[in-house]
């Protein structure tokens, strides 16, 4: 499975998952359709899914543009998206299963993706995780808006105690899972990052690389958990370090006062 990032609007990013031999496609939170359907053209490839992690406008902007090209694709969703997500067919909840391309009898060429209910961002966020199928690779996940690199959504429509509870989800998958979240935000989380987390000397020398990768235009997602869970505050309400500088010694609440501090930042 090859994945493409494509940068669409001012900082967002679509995914498209190809599978150049079987021709078909499947795309993750499309905010507009055109850059989508340039590249299935540029690949001749056929888009049979569309992976939605929440309802926002900038993940779903590009549904119905979509699927009126491809009118067989499937739309899937979280369940307590329902009636926001335009198209969606299939409603997933935490758990659930769902797989890229259609391989009979060979198992080890399916791609399988597990998906996580992920409340914080929106009331009913999720992510796809495809775990790897061979040794020494890293699984691939599609977390929309819940964790940046260096950083995490706002909270829209959930508590910090809910994005906690998600965060721990997420953060006991292997270190070297790739995280293909939906913004290019990285560079201005690590500046707020540093104010928080002040004695922590890798995350200041990952903020002089993104500052150069940045000045030079190149994209930082896809990121890594073991970076994220080394680095980004948000992954780290449970650190000491963090937990003081907050004058806090509870998890949740120092999430919650990072959170604000970032709100205001």
């Amino acid at each position: 499975m090859e994945i493409i990032r494509i940068a669409v609007l001012s900082d967002n990013y679509i995914f498209l998952m190809l599978d150049l031999e079987r021709k078909i496609a499947a795309v993750v939170d499309p905010a507009e359709a055109a850059p989508v359907l340039a590249e299935l053209a540029r690949h001749q490839v056929e888009l049979v899914a569309i992976f939605n992690t929440h309802h926002h406008g900038d993940h779903v902007g590009g549904n119905k543009e979509l699927i009126a090209a491809f009118p067989n694709v499937c739309v899937y969703g979280g369940a307590e998206d329902r009636g926001r997500i335009p198209g969606q067919q299939v409603y997933l909840g935490d758990g659930d299963r769902v797989q890229f391309g259609d391989y009979p009898g060979d198992r080890l060429r399916q791609r399988i993706g597990e998906v996580f209910f992920i409340p914080g961002h929106t009331r009913a966020h999720i992510a796809y995780y495809f775990p790897p199928i061979e040794d020494n690779v890293p699984g691939e996940l599609f977390c929309g808006d819940t964790i940046f690199a260096g950083g995490c959504g706002r909270l829209f429509e959930g508590t910090p105690a809910q994005m906690v509870a998600s965060m721990t989800k997420l953060r006991q998958l292997p270190d070297n899972t790739r995280i293909w979240c939906a913004h290019e935000y990285t560079l201005g989380n690590l500046k707020f990052a540093v104010t928080v987390d002040p004695e922590n000397q890798e995350l200041h020398q990952r903020l002089v690389d993104v500052t150069e990768l940045r000045t030079n235009l190149v994209p930082t997602v896809p990121t890594s958990l073991g970076l994220e869970k080394r680095t980004n505050p948000f992954l780290r309400w449970d650190v000491a370090a963090l937990q003081a500088s907050v004058s806090s010694h509870d998890g949740v609440e120092t999430f919650a006062r990072i959170r604000g501090r970032k709100d205001q930042f």
